[in-house]
């Protein structure tokens, strides 16, 4: 029988049945629901699978290893940004290995709905010499995700599984297969496996090259891979991930007559890559995100093979943005579909601030202190609160990366710029706001940071923040004085008081905190009840 998924259920549903014993993750659109579905799937819970949230996607990652030494089977999830936070830990893993099956997916977010860039994971993969797996379909994300915790067993490496949002994020009919029991716990066989002093990292480097041309041929031979035959040789089409499922949908009545190599394993299956190159007069690459297979194909086809190849580094595709039936359509020479413009009339209608939103009330303190000083430097974060870049409030001046308000606002400071603040949500906060705030402390740098605590990681689902009751405290810990550590709660009724309260912290030559405290509104009244239980914080 046939259940209706999203793409990162079958990936969750996929990962129970493979006999995980725990997902680390943090939030972000587009990978959220994949540890959401897991956190409330009653069968995790009988096998008591590990689902609770990371503080943030190194410490995700690091966890996960850890099971994974213990000879347990683990995933990883994060969306493509957060594989920056835990890149140090990612890169060492291929050279120290795992013990237990480890997968780490990573939700790419081409066309950037929720996010600052359009970065591809698969670079990262390639990087860290590590097998990568993109799937085409929702079928097709739960069975690599089977295959892909025994391909990981069988490499001894960690495997990248690379989503993306329109896979992510749409449903279709999914036959699951039967579950694996969870692994005994077992450790390493080799003792200094996980040992990464030179001495021992030198080998096992040494050892993560010796075994590329096993994973080449692995590549080579996948089910995933594959080579179909077309009578229209005048052009090939190689067609990676769900850019397989987009071309299908132009060809619904008759098949393609082109031939087509399907990835959806990488290294590249290179011999199907030649055999596709020797064929046909133009090689067509469909790929959603950055040319990644464009670019690689002239390294071992040379330049003069490079030049049949059309895509998105020729202009025959968007370079910017995702792929869909439609601009593939346009690239095989299909006569435009009979689309009606969007008339003038509709525009478009940019995300706001919920009505009632705590966040409101700050930056409409925010902005009375800035025209009072004639000056507004307000180093921005990532969170609903970023929509205080937009009108109406127009509040924030930049916006870079998690954590990046604190170390920015330092920078300035250091350059002269004062009032200098930053705004940074709990969640971020303790995502990776702390080591910002004692760098200011450590050298008495002239910020006024605001932490705009609304008691959940809200903008991808009011998820659980590891902030709640503790940011007091934590501030105290860092180093930050009891008598520039303010809290108030910002409603329109408290408006004179609260401007009185920053003010006051701005003319202050050192580190102020000011917590700015009220739950979201969209937590459910029982949850709010908790919170407000556990945040009976008093400076």
């Amino acid at each position: 029988m046939k259940q209706l998924f999203l793409g990162n259920e079958a990936l969750a549903q996929a990962a129970i049945d493979s006999g995980i014993s725990g997902v680390y993750a943090y939030p972000g659109t587009p990978s959220t629901e994949i540890t959401e579905y897991i956190q409330k799937s009653e069968l995790a819970k009988q096998l008591n699978i590990h689902s609770k949230w990371s503080v943030n996607e190194k410490t995700a990652m690091e966890a996960a290893l850890g099971m994974s030494y213990a000879g347990k089977r683990v995933m990883a999830v994060m969306k493509h940004v957060g594989l920056n936070v835990a890149a140090d830990v990612f890169m060492n893993m291929s050279i120290s290995g795992i013990n237990g099956g480890f997968v780490v997916v990573v939700a790419d977010d081409p066309s950037m709905h929720s996010s600052q860039n359009e970065q591809d994971s698969r670079y990262y993969g390639r990087f860290a010499l590590i097998p990568i797996l993109e799937p085409s379909t929702q079928q097709e994300t739960y069975d690599i995700t089977r295959y892909a915790f025994n391909l990981s067993e069988k490499v001894g490496l960690p495997v990248l599984i690379r989503m993306v949002t329109r896979l992510s994020h749409s449903r279709a009919g999914i036959t699951t297969s039967k579950r694996e029991e969870q692994k005994e716990i077992q450790l390493p066989k080799d003792p200094h496996q996980f040992q990464l002093i030179p001495f021992y990292a030198r080998k096992r480097y040494q050892h993560l090259i010796d075994i590329q041309s096993d994973n080449r041929k692995r590549s080579e031979n996948s089910p995933f891979n594959k080579y179909i035959d077309g009578p229209n040789t005048s052009m090939g089409i190689i067609a990676s991930g769900i850019a397989f499922n987009y071309l299908m949908e132009d060809f619904e009545d008759g098949g393609c007559p082109y031939p087509i190599l399907k990835i959806s394993q990488y290294p590249m299956p290179k011999k199907k890559i030649k055999k596709l190159f020797k064929n046909c007069k133009k090689i067509l690459i469909l790929e959603d995100g950055y040319p990644f297979i464009e670019e690689l194909v002239g390294d071992f086809l040379g330049e003069a093979k490079k030049r049949k190849v059309i895509g998105r580094l020729t202009g025959h595709l968007n370079r910017v943005g995702e792929l869909n039936p439609d601009n593939i359509s346009k690239a095989l020479g299909f006569a435009p579909k009979n689309v009606e413009e969007i008339p003038e009339v509709v525009s478009s209608r940019p995300p706001e601030l919920c009505v009632g939103c705590p966040h409101r009330d700050l930056f409409d303190a925010i902005n009375v202190l800035g025209k009072e000083m004639n000056s507004q430097q307000v180093f921005g974060d990532i969170g609903c609160y970023a929509l205080g870049v937009l009108p109406p409030f127009q509040s924030i001046n930049t916006l870079i990366d998690m954590g990046a308000s604190i170390t920015m606002a330092k920078g300035a400071a250091d350059a002269g710029i004062h009032p200098a603040i930053a705004i940074i949500g709990d969640s971020t906060f303790t995502h990776s706001g702390m080591t910002g705030l004692l760098d200011a402390v450590i050298e008495k740098t002239p910020i006024t940071v605001i932490i705009s605590d609304n008691s959940a990681v809200a903008m991808t689902g009011t998820q659980d923040s590891a902030a709640s009751g503790r940011l007091v405290s934590i501030c105290k810990g860092i180093g930050v004085e009891k008598e520039h550590l303010k809290l108030i709660t910002p409603l329109h009724k408290n408006m004179e008081k609260n401007i009185d309260t920053i003010r006051q912290e701005l003319k202050y030559k050192g580190v102020s905190v000011v917590i700015a405290q009220r739950p979201c509104i969209q937590i459910p009244k029982a949850m709010k009840a908790r919170i407000r239980e556990i945040e009976k914080e008093t400076v």
